[in-house]
């Protein structure tokens, strides 16, 4: 009878898989399970000094395991540039074991900047504009590390000057020309916008050079940016920004950090803005990052991809939905959402809508479909990719060769597209015009030491220059001890000393 009782009960839980993560106390690297309950997918980890942690890494159990499908294959860079010694994730750079070549490289110029936003995983600031452990690279640094990038990966597309507030360097004009010198297509400029707002002369410079504007904007709300950027004045100067680089013909994917109880209904009205705002060619947003400096936070109602997904859904009346977005297959599928939306007139048409981007990007099933047009596929697969170039030529071209001959109106933005009043075909469209009709939202979720898993780590595809030419990935850089590895290394170049973080 004791036997028959202990049969009958049941775990609340499903053992989906192990993996290796981190200890958010103490940085130590652990056995981790992930597990499936109520519909939501949790990590569990035990540390020997601070016990038993649990986070909330996906809120929709279903759709976590539904997306292991679309689970591409890696594509080798053209050389690693690390011997594999300790295993992941401690030999980074990239090392042997990693699965994906970098899609996006960042290089960070320095980590001063003109705010001191409560949310940032650069732990930039103020303090470090002229404190000794500020720092900015010189232009044979940041050289050298666009050098690597090009060795390591062949033809590499794609470039992000971050920082601290890169427009603060005072060479980050002569990086952005360096980099298209050294024929990196898409350069992207990772801003908040303080600079392009009050700064005639930068951008008359940054028109001439049209790099690519990630530009910060988490919201309207004066409380939004008091809480995640550290000043409420802040909407004013991002909407002169914009309008600023509207006029200079600059292209701008605005970037919003989500996080719990703070912004994450506001969601659909910066979709709605965006998508009228002629500056804007897409939207990212990413759920908040939750290692350097971040604000207190509960881990197990921490935002995740399908909270955010599902808040654009809800506040834009459908507009965009759960099933217009297909989870990004360079990376792991659940760390990265994107779709693209056809503007006609006053309709938005999300192109999964249009095309069967699902079947295409279905990785466990397309191999054995052998009427899967290769080129289409193609497409698909650059589309859906970190590499994607939102407002440029190839995003333009990719999409072109899906949709076809579609007549298009008058966009939101009457500014979007100078054609359109001739009704224009989308095949008679010149690739600019083309590309103001499309917009690209995406939906990211970094892993912090709550959220880590090797998993992921193993293929990320954003990768961190080192200044000694290494690349590591995004997450591992932000949270095993690499950016303060980095950061004692070129102090230590400066003449200045830090203590070198622990593995």
């Amino acid at each position: 009878m004791h036997s028959n009782y202990l049969l009958s009960i049941n775990r609340d839980e499903i053992l989906w898989e192990l993996t290796r993560t981190l200890c958010p106390e103490c940085n130590k690297v652990l056995d981790g399970q992930v597990l499936l309950r109520e519909n939501k997918v949790y990590l569990r980890r035990r540390c020997p000094e601070h016990g038993k942690i649990e986070a909330l890494i996906f809120s929709d159990a279903n759709l976590y395991v539904d997306i292991a499908r679309f689970n591409r294959p890696g594509t080798l860079p053209r050389q690693f540039s690390q011997e594999v010694r300790r295993g992941c994730p401690y030999d980074c750079g990239l090392c042997e074991e990693h699965q994906q070549h970098a899609c996006l490289a960042v290089i960070e110029v320095n980590n001063a900047c003109n705010l001191e936003c409560p949310i940032c995983f650069a732990n930039a600031g103020p303090q470090h504009i002229h404190g000794p452990d500020g720092f900015e690279l010189s232009y044979a640094q940041v050289e050298g590390m666009i050098d690597s990038y090009i060795t390591t990966e062949g033809n590499p597309e794609v470039l992000q000057f971050s920082g601290g507030e890169p427009s603060l360097h005072p060479q980050i004009l002569d990086f952005i020309a360096l980099a298209q010198r050294k024929g990196i297509r898409y350069v992207m400029l990772n801003t908040n916008g303080l600079r392009i707002a009050n700064d005639s002369r930068f951008l008359e410079s940054l028109e001439k050079l049209k790099p690519h504007i990630y530009l910060q904007f988490d919201g309207f709300r004066a409380e939004t940016y008091r809480q995640i950027r550290g000043k409420s004045d802040l909407l004013e100067t991002k909407l002169k920004a914009l309008d600023r680089l509207a006029e200079a013909d600059l292209r701008v994917v605005l970037v919003a950090v989500i996080e719990r109880g703070i912004n994450e209904d506001e969601v659909g009205k910066i979709v709605e803005f965006g998508l009228c705002h002629p500056a804007v060619f897409g939207i990212t947003f990413h759920a908040a990052f939750h290692a350097q400096r971040h604000i207190r936070m509960d881990p197990m109602q921490r935002m995740t991809i399908p909270d955010v997904v599902q808040a654009i859904d809800r506040q834009t009346e459908g507009l965009i939905n759960l099933k217009d977005f297909v989870p990004v297959p360079c990376c792991m599928p659940t760390c990265n959402f994107i779709t693209y939306a056809l503007i006609q007139g006053d309709n938005v048409t999300p192109v999964p809508r249009l095309v069967t981007v699902e079947k295409y990007l279905d990785y466990l099933k397309n191999r054995t479909m052998p009427d899967l047009d290769g080129e289409l596929l193609q497409a698909l697969e650059r589309l859906w990719s970190t590499s994607a170039q939102v407002g440029g030529r190839n995003v333009s071209l990719d999409i072109l060769r899906l949709l076809g001959e579609v007549p298009l109106e008058n966009s939101r933005a009457a500014e979007r597209c100078p054609s359109c009043h001739s009704h224009l075909p989308i095949g008679s469209h010149a690739t600019r015009d083309l590309s103001r009709h499309i917009f690209m939202l995406s939906v990211r979720d970094f892993m912090d030491p709550w959220t880590f898993t090797l998993k992921n780590a193993m293929k990320c595809c954003v990768n961190f220059m080192t200044t000694d030419g290494h690349m590591v990935p995004f997450c591992t850089y932000n949270t095993v001890g690499y950016r303060e590895r980095e950061l004692a290394y070129i102090l230590s170049r400066q003449g200045a000393t830090l203590p070198v973080a622990a593995d």
